[in-house]
């Protein structure tokens, strides 16, 4: 079956609308697996209710009974987690992928693997998070449906047989679907897909547009579904910036994050370092990560005594909810926030480092907004700031900015999900002061620099780079020309084989006699001959040879040589001198090409560090 050629922007369109209809009701059934996990092993079973956001529908009756401290509650917020992480890296037997915060899975088949996701992925990720997260792990949804979407779009690539290109285009596109729908925020989705892939502040201009035709149409099919296209949470009067001197403040949430951000990513991939030397099964890893996180829920509970201090569990978006509606304040809302935030950072990377399932952007959410909420009530009570909420929205960007390098879709995202863009002007300055001071870390390992890195673009950078660098900067003269082996144009072929046979060179410049370059063999050319004993005597160096061989020169820039390579699929060529192609100079080899044009990146990427 023959490659199709997509010459319709329309098309590929088209196709995003039909991957984002597919994300869309994906999210949809995520959603209710999750949701109905939550109920039957965190609600039946443990009695534990989580307090939602304001914009999430229930699907089952909520009763809002305070939950007391008892035996069974206590061993039970142990067991459940631990069974959810058993049965979560049982799956992720069958795809290994599945395990893990997903959106890295995502970004690595981006770069990598040719926009290629395996089928059974998105079905195994699903149900692998729902059990995770709905028996008490901590993480969020992003992940997931990140890689079930990117899964669909992958999926209809492979299908239809599109290019690598197209079919990494529309997996980015799945995965901004995917987001954009179960958070309600179609713009930061589009946005998030084509910014995740770069540590740098740079986007993937090819993936924007068909990013928001899939992002648009998920979103109307996720809250369509649902009956309600409001914000995921609703925040009451009073979130605007009307005081400039709320900067100062919001400075130093800044530099309250910038720590936060560098523990959450060393205690995250710390603990999946030590549960890789841990001896035994995936699954017992798992369930061993599951448990820890209950039993780290648990210590925090009977110590603060708050419930609220049980968001470490699962989502744990109640918190914020609760912050918003004012029901958190003073001291000791502050130090449950801060507990809240740590014991976050704690769970989710005991729930998904140790081979569980989970997104990281909504625990990011949950940290950020701990921290933020900590700083905005000390600096009420110092008299510095009006509404301390409004640093919580504001420690939401910050945070995940710079976590996972992301502050543009961030900003959005969470203006999208709390309905309010008033505090736009503190979210710019915070996300950019922690997106620099944290330019050292992500959260996202597999993602790259910028577009030069990406094997997406290698050959898009490799052109402009090629054609300011010269064979006369790859080619040593004096090494080339010892290194070669030069036959005489009237040598006869016995000879010749001898020479053949005692050398390591694949191919063989003819000089005349006064030493001058006329002609080329190969060995393969002279093999054909070996056992012809009759020519041996009679056929010379002239008869092998090509006469009229393809050469360089030092003035020819590498673009040049490598596209004379390709064409003529040869791996050494002669160099001859710009004013006398008579006159050899040497041979130089395909790979001095790409050494030098590594070396050249390498010298480019140690200049830009420098300059930072």
């Amino acid at each position: 079956m023959g490659r199709v050629v997509w010459k319709s922007t329309g098309s590929m369109y088209g196709l995003a609308a039909i991957v984002g209809l597919a994300a869309g009701m994906a999210a949809v059934l995520f959603d209710y697996l999750s949701r109905i996990v939550a109920h039957v092993a965190l609600t039946v079973g443990v009695g534990y209710e989580a307090t939602e956001p304001a914009g999430e529908v229930p699907l089952f009756l909520v009763h809002g009974e305070q939950l007391d401290l008892t035996l069974w509650v206590g061993v039970a917020l142990i067991l459940v987690p631990a069974l959810g992480g058993f049965c979560s890296g049982w799956l992720a037997r069958f795809a290994p992928e599945a395990a893990g915060h997903g959106t890295d899975a995502v970004i690595d088949a981006y770069h990598n693997k040719d926009g290629l996701v395996r089928t059974r992925v998105p079905f195994i990720k699903a149900l692998a998070t729902a059990l995770s997260l709905g028996t008490g792990g901590s993480g969020g949804r992003e992940g997931p449906i990140a890689q079930i979407g990117a899964g669909f779009g992958s999926f209809l690539g492979r299908v239809l047989n599109l290019t690598v290109r197209h079919r990494r285009i529309l997996l980015a596109a799945g995965m901004g679907a995917g987001v954009g729908s179960i958070f309600r925020a179609p713009l930061a989705g589009a946005l998030f897909a084509a910014e995740i892939l770069y540590r740098e502040s740079e986007f993937e201009s090819d993936v924007v547009m068909p990013s928001f035709i899939a992002s648009a149409v998920a979103y109307c099919g996720f809250c369509g579904w649902h009956g309600d296209f409001g914000t995921l949470f609703r925040l009451s009067e009073g979130f605007t910036f009307t005081r400039v001197e709320e900067l100062l403040p919001y400075t130093v949430l800044a530099l309250v994050l910038v720590p936060a951000v560098f523990m959450n990513i060393k205690v995250f991939y710390g603990v999946e370092r030590l549960f890789a030397r841990l001896p035994g099964p995936r699954t017992a890893k798992a369930a061993i990560g599951g448990g820890l996180t209950g039993a780290v829920a648990l210590a925090l509970w009977s110590y603060n005594g708050d419930e609220n201090v049980l968001s470490v569990l699962s989502y744990g978006y109640g918190v914020l909810q609760e912050t918003f509606d004012g029901k958190i304040t003073g001291s000791a809302g502050a130090q449950l926030l801060l507990m809240v935030a740590l014991g976050k950072i704690v769970t989710t990377a005991l729930t998904i480092s140790s081979g569980g399932s989970g997104g990281v952007f909504g625990p990011s959410m949950v940290i950020g907004g701990g921290v933020g909420g900590a700083v905005g009530i000390i600096g009420q009570q110092a008299g510095w700031v009006t509404n301390p909420a409004c640093f919580m929205v504001v420690g939401m960007c910050g945070f995940f900015a710079g976590a996972a390098k992301t502050p543009i879709s961030t900003i959005i995202m969470v203006s999208e999900m709390t309905g309010s863009y008033e505090l736009l002007l503190p979210a710019m300055w915070v996300c950019a002061l922690t997106f620099i001071l944290s330019s050292r870390w992500t959260i996202y390992e597999k993602q790259v620099d910028n577009r030069t890195q990406s094997s997406a673009h290698r050959g898009e950078f490799l052109t402009p780079l090629l054609e300011k660098m010269f064979v006369s900067d790859v080619f040593e003269r004096e090494e080339a020309a010892s290194l070669m082996t030069t036959v005489a144009e009237n040598a006869p072929l016995s000879e010749i084989v001898k020479i053949v046979a005692r050398s390591h060179d694949d191919y063989f410049p003819v000089l005349d006699q006064e030493g001058r370059f006329v002609g080329i063999f190969s060995a393969h050319d002279v093999r054909e001959y070996t056992y012809d004993d009759a020519l041996h005597g009679i056929a010379i160096a002239a008869d092998l040879m090509v006469d009229t061989p393809i050469t360089l020169s030092p003035d020819d820039d590498l673009h040049t040589a490598l596209t004379t390579f390709n064409i003529k699929h040869l791996d050494e060529l002669p160099v001859v001198a710009d004013d006398d192609p008579q006159h050899l100079l040497g041979m130089m080899p395909r790979r001095a090409i790409s050494r030098a044009y590594n070396e050249k990146l390498k010298a480019l990427e140690v200049l830009r560090h420098k300059n930072r």
